[in-house]
């Protein structure tokens, strides 16, 4: 309630021609009054004082320290009316305590010119703070609209660091391990595939002669590895962005209240992992798409219906999370990298070079272009919030304009 009393007397002297500022012997020094008195001395608003409830005895010393203290904050030609504590009359303050403050409302309230010189002295003196006022205001608008920019950048930082991590693990060969290398060699035959990596590729042209005899090969485990694989790294890359971008929020001015307020922030959007399936789902279907473009008058061959459309395209996607890595050593990524080996000169086989080339960049850009609108989708979250704070710089410039212009027309 206090706090609300305080906003409705800003409101009013704001709106005010003559502020009659009442207060007592024993609370006239306190500080919020004074915060409102200083603010009407800055904008020239014409101030009364009636000081309340003064002991007799202690009259002459306390409005002394009262006219000194008005004098310091730039209000020594306000007038001070001064009520001592007396017996209240039927709950009022006698008439004649008060006279020489009713006496002084009445000639001004009966005095034209009077009122206007008050109205004239208070629209000079708020009119000619303006420009300062204005200016502090366009420099707290600048400060907001620089940490405003501060605050986007964060969110931007994190999903960029998120997207090529993703990019850099669709390449480096880390999604051909683990259960998608358990896959993989159940495709093609551990014990023999393990000695095509030691022995060479050449060796293994029985092996794949074999596939080329038409009995279609079921791909559908490795796929299903795949596309656990890729969705958990995006899922992953996803979730530590959000995190890492509500961390940067509350390392910047401003930042803290708006987590608070929105504390989604600090994780992905409940429904991220669904959509991150339905990207891989759907960019899936985009690469059997280009698999049965490519294909054209070869889909009756039987190189192409040893592994069918789904094959293919499970061979396409090993080459895509694989074709651009440098390959490091150790048993497990050598085999990770020998099995993108493989598969491209298998789909060499059905569809040549140039083709497996084309289709691998294609399909990894395609990849790529999707994660990166999901997690545009994601950022948007951050930007919606910082909708609350609209200050640009457009309106700081128009703020100054404007004060600029109420100052040369004075």
């Amino acid at each position: 309630m206090v706090k609300a009393n305080r906003e409705l007397s800003k409101q009013l002297l704001s709106a005010a021609d003559l502020w009659l500022f009442v207060t007592t012997a024993a609370r006239y020094a306190d500080a919020v009054p004074w915060d409102l008195l200083r603010e009407a001395a800055e904008r020239g608003t014409s101030v009364a004082i009636v000081l309340n409830r003064v002991p007799p005895e202690a009259l002459q010393t306390v409005r002394v320290h009262l006219a000194s203290m008005l004098r310091d904050q730039g209000l020594g030609q306000s007038p001070i009316f001064t009520v001592t504590e007396v017996d209240l009359d039927d709950g009022m303050i006698p008439p004649q305590d008060v006279e020489r403050l009713r006496g002084w409302l009445h000639s001004l309230a009966g005095d034209a010119r009077a009122r206007s010189m008050v109205i004239r002295r208070t629209l000079s003196g708020t009119v000619g703070s303006l420009a300062g006022r204005a200016g502090e205001l366009a420099e707290a608008g600048q400060a907001q609209v620089a940490a405003r920019q501060e605050l986007a950048k964060g969110p931007r930082t994190a999903y960029a660091d998120a997207l090529a991590g993703v990019e850099q693990g669709v390449q480096d060969g880390s999604l051909l391990r683990g259960e998608v290398l358990a896959r993989w060699q159940e495709l093609v035959g551990t014990g023999e595939f393990l000695r095509s990596i030691e022995e060479g590729i050449g060796r293994f042209r029985d092996r794949i002669s074999s596939w080329f005899s038409g009995k279609p090969v079921s791909a559908e485990p490795l796929g299903d590895a795949l596309q656990s694989g890729a969705a958990a790294l995006i899922t992953s890359h996803g979730q530590v962005a959000a995190s890492t971008a509500a961390r940067s929020w509350k390392n910047t001015p401003g930042g803290v209240e708006l987590v608070d307020r929105n504390p989604g922030l600090t994780k992905a959007s409940p429904d991220f992992a669904e959509r991150v399936e339905r990207l891989i789902r759907d960019w899936q279907g985009q690469i059997l798409e280009m698999v049965r473009e490519e294909a054209g008058s070869r889909r009756s061959t039987a190189r192409f219906l040893a592994f069918g459309v789904n094959g293919l395209g499970v061979l396409l996607m090993i080459v895509v999370f694989a074709s651009t890595a440098a390959i490091p050593t150790g048993a497990e990524v050598a085999v990770a990298g020998g099995s993108a080996v493989l598969a491209q000169r298998l789909l060499e086989a059905v569809f040549g070079d140039q083709a497996v080339r084309s289709m691998s960049v294609k399909a990894r850009k395609a990849l790529i272009a999707r994660v990166e609108e999901l997690y545009e989708q994601e950022r948007g979250r951050y930007d919606a919030v910082l909708q609350e704070v609209p200050v640009t710089d457009e309106v700081v410039q128009e703020l100054r304009s404007a004060a600029a212009d109420v100052e040369a027309a004075r």
